[in-house]
């Protein structure tokens, strides 16, 4: 018998007012998460996938139905989701370590225990050296790392990812997926990726969620079971099963069908 899905996402619409009138962004959206998993959405652009995350991260709350963590429904942030933007939004003025704790700032959640915490990952993971830098000093992979530190920091079950890597070079992007994607592996937490990269998606999900055109609707779920030597996204993209799933996966996303 499996367990209870760590996320349980029911039955979610989400309508906006607009000076056209309503708007409609996701319609009767529903799906289970387990912990540990890693989830992969796609969809075209404006179908409400980004709207979904806050939802998820209790930013926004939905026109209807509800989302629950570990069978709580979500109404306002959780400490349990820790959200990583498109851009890395790292303040230029303040050092990399810093940017690392700011959120455990907010919390009124810095002692002893989380300090150590802390500055274990920056030492896992190549960092601890940098601590006294500021983020002009870093390349713009190394500032997604720290980003994805800062929000490790605060030791989440659940990290939302939203067009984390779009902002980088094709070159950093598949580095710092193939980086995060094992970080995220070692901490055992359960992600939810946005993402216009389809290569990206299938690469570093167990599941990929294929959103409709507006109002965005589960079209399609894929369990992506890909054999492969090595079980990183760069490794994964020479699986033979790999271009099936994207040629599916492209298919779904037609917007004309």
């Amino acid at each position: 018998m499996r367990a209870k899905p760590l996320v349980s996402i029911r039955n979610i619409s989400m309508k906006y007012q607009s000076p056209e009138g309503e708007i409609e962004a996701l319609k009767n959206v529903s799906l289970d998460i387990y912990e540990g998993e890693f989830i992969s959405i796609v969809g075209p652009s404006g179908c409400g996938k980004s709207t979904l995350l806050n939802i998820i991260a209790g930013l926004i709350e939905p026109s209807e139905g509800e989302v629950l963590i570990n069978d709580k429904i979500v109404c306002r942030p959780t400490d349990m989701v820790g959200y990583m933007p498109q851009r890395d939004q790292l303040f230029e003025w303040r050092n990399i370590w810093k940017n690392v704790i700011l959120g455990l700032e907010i919390q009124k959640n810095l002692n002893e225990q989380t300090v150590n915490f802390t500055r274990k990952l920056l030492r896992d993971y190549g960092l601890f050296e940098f601590r006294h830098k500021y983020p002009s000093q870093l390349s713009g992979g190394m500032r997604q790392r720290v980003a994805l530190i800062r929000t490790l920091a605060i030791n989440p079950d659940i990290l939302l990812l939203d067009e984390a890597f779009s902002a980088l070079d094709y070159q950093t992007r598949l580095i710092v997926t193939d980086e995060v994607k094992q970080i995220i592996n070692k901490e055992n937490k359960t992600a939810i990726l946005v993402t216009h990269d389809l290569a990206e998606a299938i690469s570093m999900a167990d599941k990929v969620v294929v959103l409709s055109k507006r109002p965005g609707t589960i079209k399609n779920t894929y369990t992506i079971q890909l054999t492969c030597d090595v079980k990183t996204p760069i490794g994964c993209r020479e699986a033979p099963e790999f271009r099936e799933y994207f040629n599916k996966i492209w298919r779904d996303l037609d917007v004309h069908v």
